[in-house]
């Protein structure tokens, strides 16, 4: 999808999930490797994608979204159910640049609003969400993909 300063960013496969598995396990996550490749290979075929950003090993970061209709709104809400970067590479725009090509899949998917699901409070996922356009709302953090006319 994209590279920046030696920074990959693209979508996930099955063969990555040894290494996801690894900066999962790192987070604090732990998920077996065969169960991490079935769920890649289930989300090729889903309303969804899962993006890595790689450098010059094992995965850095993760971002996981999924897409889908809403009663109220005309176009669908993508809605990111998982944002890792792992404990070592963190403070260094990986987080940023990850939620950027969620951003850019979301759109191309017609998409006019992005979600993150997480914990209000904790673990400086908030302050993160915040400097990043987001607004808390209802267990979540909100923006807008689109900017108002």
């Amino acid at each position: 999808m994209g590279n920046r300063y030696g920074l990959e960013i693209r979508s996930a496969a099955p063969v990555d999930a040894p290494g996801l598995a690894e900066l999962m396990r790192d987070a604090g996550h732990a998920v077996a490797s065969h169960v991490l490749a079935e769920q890649l290979e289930r989300l090729r075929y889903a309303h969804g994608t899962a993006l890595l950003a790689l450098e010059w090993g094992p995965p850095s970061g993760i971002v996981v979204l999924h897409w889908y209709p809403v009663l109220e709104q005309a176009s669908p809400v993508a809605q990111i159910t998982l944002l890792l970067v792992g404990p070592d590479a963190r403070r260094r725009g990986i987080g940023r640049q990850l939620l950027k090509a969620a951003s850019q899949a979301a759109r191309m998917a017609g998409c006019g609003e992005l979600q993150l699901l997480a914990p209000v409070e904790g673990n400086g996922l908030p302050e993160f969400c915040n400097a990043t356009g987001f607004a808390a709302q209802a267990g979540s953090f909100v923006r807008p993909l689109r900017k108002k006319a």
